[in-house]
């Protein structure tokens, strides 16, 4: 469990750091919930500081997210066959062990650096930032960050992406939406994967997964694919091919876009404290014209157990 999004909380224990619990005080004397909203609090100051990194270098930046075994890797790999040579794709890949994911899509030519976070199930905008210091982003047209397998934690906290694309894959049900509501509300797209098994699993019914989706008002697009057959992405082809259009009119303008961040697990373990915070911290972004790299990366100090991988 994970000590940095406060999943080892729950309803049945939380009584323990209220006022007057065991735990209420850590043993340097500070509030519990006190340190859970201040992790909370610094990890969208690095996400912000990562968005504005992309930005700068016109990187349209995308989370992954989805139960273990929905299709993420394979959805890479059939982007990558399909639109190699069209755009210039990187990707960070997060899992607690192993650098499996990572060395599929080194396998078809592309840049990928792999983070094992140990036993934090999520990824953390401190992990993206210092992946970061390990990809030339002005390559790039297109940063795909694979978080971990997971439903819950990952949609509580923003890495600097621009849009969260959450799968769905055939074989769990198609009453997920429903009864993980968080993760799908974060959704800015959602997709289907392993379509070619709805012939043999046919107590899936795709209408009542769109159904159990509208009924969290999420006006999400909701897509189906076979990543292992190419002629069924062309969907999510084409709203990729988009999305890349649409940003650099975005950036063009000077705005940027933030996802829709769905707090409410956090937030409610750190004890629904509303916190304010800065956007600013103390190292360069040398933000001139162009896509000149120009970044000084400083040490922020996060002391997360995430490592990483290089190519």
């Amino acid at each position: 469990m994970c000590d940095t999004c406060g999943c080892n909380i729950t309803r049945a224990n939380e009584h323990l750091i209220r006022p007057g619990g065991r735990h209420a005080r850590t043993p340097q004397g500070r509030e519990s919930v006190e340190v859970l909203a201040n992790l909370l609090s610094e990890n969208d100051r690095i996400a912000a500081h990562n968005r504005e990194h992309f930005d700068r270098h016109r990187v349209l930046a995308l989370n992954l997210m989805s139960s273990p075994g929905a299709g993420k890797t394979s959805l890479l790999e059939a982007t990558i066959d399909a639109l190699g040579g069209e755009i210039s794709i990187g990707v960070i890949e997060g899992d607690l062990e192993t650098e499996n994911d990572a060395r599929r899509i080194r396998a078809r030519g592309v840049e990928a650096i792999q983070i094992a976070t140990g036993s934090a199930c999520h990824l953390d905008a401190h992990m993206v930032h210092d992946a970061l210091h390990h990809m030339d982003l002005d390559r790039l047209d297109v940063l795909f960050i694979e978080n971990v397998g997971n439903l819950v934690c990952p949609a509580s906290f923003d890495l600097g992406q621009h849009r969260n694309i959450t799968l769905l894959s055939v074989p769990e049900g198609d009453d997920k939406p429903a009864k993980y509501p968080v993760m799908f509300r974060a959704a800015d797209l959602v997709l289907l994967s392993k379509t070619d098994l709805l012939p043999y699993l046919d107590e899936f019914d795709p209408g009542r997964a769109e159904r159990c989706l509208r009924e969290l008002a999420s006006a999400a697009p909701f897509l189906r694919i076979a990543a292992t057959r190419s002629v069924d992405v062309n969907d999510w082809l084409q709203w990729l091919r988009e999305e890349i259009a649409v940003h650099a009119m975005r950036v063009a303008r000077g705005e940027s876009r933030r996802p829709a961040i769905q707090p409410d697990g956090a937030q409610r373990h750190a004890g629904e404290h509303a916190h304010t915070h800065s956007h600013t911290h103390g190292h360069s972004h040398g933000l001139g014209q162009g896509r000149g790299k120009g970044h000084e990366h400083g040490s922020h100090g996060s002391g997360h157990p995430g490592r990483l991988a290089e190519v």
